[in-house]
């Protein structure tokens, strides 16, 4: 008699979700890039305050470092540094710097940051589920 494991789907196939063997898989202090594309999105939303930037791109579409920082107010100022350059970085965000005096800065969603909005949508009606359950 076999047992299914936990994941496994009758008949064995487990879809999408069995194209990346365990060994793509990248430590997290790794320096290679990865290549399985659950692990690819991980390291983009990296960090505790990660998806909550992102959040607040998806509703607005761009901001001011000082308008995110009023919208996470417990958000400390080097944390959102980071975040900002990390996601810039990933290309989810682009960099705007407006001429004149004193500099200005606006960030926009890139069309890869756009392309985010379903796995955020996921995560906001899995949570919602879960804080339901949890009264």
């Amino acid at each position: 008699m076999t047992h299914q494991t936990v994941g496994d789907a009758p008949g064995g196939d487990r879809g999408p979700l069995a194209d990346c063997p365990d060994r793509d898989l990248v430590p997290p202090d790794h320096h290679r890039q990865p290549s399985c594309p659950v692990d690819i999105t991980l390291a983009v939303l990296a960090g505790r305050w990660t998806p909550l930037v992102l959040r607040e791109f998806l509703r607005r579409g761009r901001a001011t470092y000082s308008e995110l920082s009023a919208a996470l107010p417990a958000l400390s100022d080097k944390v959102l540094s980071d975040r900002l350059a990390q996601l810039t970085g990933a290309g989810v965000l682009d960099r705007h710097r407006a001429p004149g005096w004193p500099p200005r800065v606006r960030y926009t969603l890139t069309e890869q940051g756009r392309a985010l909005e379903p796995v955020m949508h996921s995560m906001w009606e899995w949570g919602t589920a879960r804080r339901h359950e949890d009264g």
